[in-house]
């Protein structure tokens, strides 16, 4: 075997592994929050549920307006920049991967893009990052809150 062959074939098998060891599932973080954490993404997420649910009737109605506002509420819930104490953001950094911080402030990254497009009017767009928004979703609590939603520990991450 010819030496670029070797090479091609090694990046091949860490690839693959790398593919691998990405879609394994993550522990699950609710048991390792703090009460006032649990309590704290636990109301976040159903302000988040509710602004979903809002997005998705404005933009079918073309409500430019509602959609920008509900996605604006949605980027400033983020939870790191809530009031929080420094021993709750040190608890909440030793509960959570580093994957979970990452995925949240990409979904709230996608929710001022959803506004920044609603306020250009821009549907095909807003429903885009919807969809988006819904995928990081599906994924975050696929992978870190899998004890919450069994129905999604199987998904593909």
């Amino acid at each position: 075997m010819k030496l670029s062959e070797k090479a091609t074939l090694l990046a091949l098998t860490l690839a693959v592994v790398a593919f691998s060891l990405s879609t394994l599932a993550a522990e699950p973080v609710t048991p390792k929050l703090t009460d006032k954490l649990s309590r704290v993404l636990q109301q976040e997420m159903r302000a988040i549920q509710s602004a979903m649910a809002a997005i998705h009737v404005a933009m079918v109605t073309g409500q430019h307006d509602e959609v920008a506002s509900q996605a604006q509420q949605i980027h400033d819930s983020f939870i790191l920049k809530q009031s929080l104490t420094e021993q709750d953001k040190k608890d909440l950094m030793s509960a959570v991967p580093e994957g979970f911080v990452k995925l949240d402030k990409e979904f709230h990254q996608l929710a001022a893009s959803l506004a920044d497009a609603a306020e250009q009017k821009h549907t095909q767009k807003q429903y885009e990052l919807y969809n988006e928004m819904t995928d990081s979703c599906i994924a975050c609590h696929s992978r870190y809150v899998s004890d919450r939603f069994s129905g999604l520990a199987d998904q593909e991450k």
